[in-house]
């Protein structure tokens, strides 16, 4: 009886501090961009400004993190090349994995994400100028994607896709299929793929309300997959299933 009683207090305790907490997550993403307003907006005038403004974002990255109580721990099995442009795909079940990607990368890259996200106050002003999103229940919206994702690589810089597209409410799901646009764009491009795998995502702020909290953030950035010499229509499902099972099986074995 009375342990069933401080697990009831405990939940109700949970039940208050979590909206606080979500709370906080949005001012630690709001404050640094009202605060640095003006050279963020001079910043993303010019696409040529754009590795300036990725700089100040990691360090965005940063102080959201470890604001929010969450260390994040990196492993890499390879050092990324410096001026070297990938495609960069990562499973996706938080918020929180935007910052942790700027983290894993020094390289300048520019996310594809749903359009979503633009509504976000102060931080979607910035994302939509920055970002290329997609409606991903509009075809002509995934064909315009394709046209300016190229247009970025041919500037050197690189993608970064959660090619699950979107988070599955389906909790029993470890890794949801992929879909073919990061690899197909990788290839066409002939630029590596990078594989990373977020352990602690789902587990520290998931997209359910009222779970989460502080701790460790892992990640495993992996060896990248050279494209060199594939093509679209005979390389590009197995190195997308490829990818996946890189990623999975890490999940799997942390699990």
């Amino acid at each position: 009886m009375i342990n069933s009683s401080i697990f009831d207090n405990l939940k109700w305790i949970r039940y208050i501090l979590m909206p606080l907490y979500r709370v906080w997550f949005y001012l630690l993403m709001g404050i640094p961009i009202l605060i640095f307003f003006p050279l963020l907006l001079i910043l993303t005038i010019s696409e040529k400004t754009y590795p300036l403004f990725f700089k100040v974002a990691r360090l965005w990255a940063v102080f959201v993190l470890y604001g929010m109580g969450f260390w994040p721990s990196i492993k890499r099995a390879e050092p990324m090349k410096k001026y070297q442009s990938y495609m960069l795909v990562a499973n996706h079940t938080s918020m929180s994995d935007i910052m942790m990607m700027l983290l894993i990368s020094k390289n300048p890259f520019v996310f594809v994400g749903k359009k979503e996200l633009a509504k976000i106050p102060v931080f979607g002003f910035f994302y939509k100028r920055t970002c290329i999103l997609v409606d991903r229940n509009n075809p002509k919206s995934r064909t315009e994607v394709f046209n300016r994702a190229r247009k970025r690589m041919q500037d050197g810089v690189s993608i970064c896709i959660f090619p699950e597209g979107g988070v599955t409410d389906d909790l029993n799901i470890v890794l949801d299929t992929f879909k073919d646009g990061a690899f197909r764009l990788a290839i066409e491009h002939q630029i590596p793929v990078l594989p990373v795998t977020l352990f602690d995502s789902k587990k520290r702020f998931p997209f359910y309300f009222f779970k989460g909290g502080p701790g460790i953030m892992r990640a495993q950035v992996h060896t990248a997959l050279e494209t060199t010499g594939m093509n679209v229509n005979g390389d590009k499902v197995r190195l997308r299933e490829k990818v996946r099972t890189i990623i999975l099986h890490s999940l799997e074995k942390e699990s």
